[in-house]
């Protein structure tokens, strides 16, 4: 059996004195969606900056890349670790509101590789009919569009992808999740999400965070479709939208 993407051991962060992620074990493998499920305040996000090394964390991240190698990410720093091959969406987008859809995407542009504009545009064909828009006149979903394009755009092999969807109407929940499945056809994502319909159209695996330790890891069509488990994990029936 090959080795996963991403590996998580016995990782803990502790920030202005408490204790936030107590031990997490969690494996990303290679190809399709892993949903990082929980309540508000479970440690989602702050797991996600561990991988980063946005946090400072004790504990064990392991990257093993397309050329078979197992690298330690723990310790390195961020710009170091997104070298790798690892791009972040955080869950506020962070476009450039004042600039084009055009040169959102060239300040994406890593100097050691060549930028693929034409992956970008043929996966979101909106974003060059709008390439000399004003990020900051786009739609939320848009903007969410511009964020994935920006990783796209270089050779990740691996995204963090952070409430994506946090805040949108149900219009706009629609139009990233189709962005999401087109970025999952191109590169294994980590998905942060709260929209469970979202999660049951794209995940392929799950891991629900609670208190700061995985509670639950497995397939996430057989999470969402025990309603009772769901519940206890969670605090919601699978009927529900949000988690």
């Amino acid at each position: 059996m090959s080795a996963p993407l991403l590996r998580m051991t016995d990782v803990h962060v502790r920030l202005s004195g408490s204790h936030i992620l107590q031990g997490v074990d969690l494996t990303v493998r290679r190809g399709g969606v892993t949903a990082l499920l929980g309540r508000n305040g479970a440690g989602k996000t702050t797991t996600v900056k561990a991988v980063l090394g946005l946090v400072p964390s004790t504990g064990v991240v392991e990257f093993t890349g397309d050329d078979g190698r197992t690298q330690r990410l723990s310790g390195r720093r961020t710009h170091e670790i997104v070298r790798r091959g690892i791009g972040y969406a955080p869950e506020d987008r962070e476009v450039f509101g004042g600039l084009t859809v055009a040169e959102n995407l060239t300040l994406a542009e890593r100097r050691d590789a060549p930028a693929h504009h034409d992956r970008v545009y043929e996966l979101f064909p909106e974003l060059k009919q709008r390439s000399r828009q004003l990020a900051g006149t786009l739609s939320g979903g848009q903007q969410q569009m511009v964020a994935i394009a920006r990783l796209l755009l270089n050779d990740n092999q691996l995204l963090l992808i952070d409430e994506p969807t946090k805040g949108l109407a149900p219009l706009l929940v629609a139009e990233v999740a189709d962005v999401l499945a087109r970025a999952a056809e191109e590169v294994t994502i980590l998905l942060v999400e709260q929209n469970l319909t979202v999660v049951r159209r794209m995940a392929t695996d799950a891991v629900v965070v609670d208190q700061g330790r995985v509670a639950w890891s497995g397939s996430a069509p057989d999470l969402l479709a025990d309603a009772d488990r769901t519940r206890e994990l969670l605090g919601v029936a699978t009927s529900g939208g949000h988690a």
